[in-house]
This record gives C-alpha cells, sequence and structure tokens, in this order.
C-alpha cells in the first residue's frame, strides 16, 4: 500500500512540474499571454491536488 501511496504523491508532485515547466517555456519564447493564464490555472489547480493527495497519504499512514 506504501508503494501507491507513494506513486500517488509523485504522479501529483510530477503533474504540478510540468505545467510549471510548460509556463516556463511558454514565457521564455514570448508565447500567447492567454496560453500562459490557463497554464497558471492549471498548475493551482493540481498543486491543490497535490496537497490534499499528501495530506490523505500523510493521514493514512499514521493510521
Amino acid at each position: 500500500m506504501t508503494l501507491v501511496f507513494n506513486l500517488l504523491v509523485g504522479f501529483a508532485v510530477g503533474a504540478v512540474a510540468l505545467v510549471l515547466i510548460a509556463g516556463f517555456y511558454n514565457m521564455f519564447r514570448r508565447g500567447d499571454a492567454n496560453r500562459s493564464q490557463i497554464l497558471m490555472r492549471w498548475r493551482v489547480g493540481l498543486q491543490f491536488v497535490a496537497l490534499i493527495v499528501a495530506m490523505i497519504v500523510i493521514y493514512a499512514k499514521g493510521r
């Protein structure tokens, strides 16, 4: 079960990192500002999901 928890947290953090990198790439190549806003919203949403997943894992491991 610990492996599943670790994979869930890793996947959530990895998704945040990918969207962050995509946002930096778009910013440095002076891409569309609207796309940057969309990526920012996705990043914030994924950070929220990653935080919830991490809290659930911490709670489950403490039981």
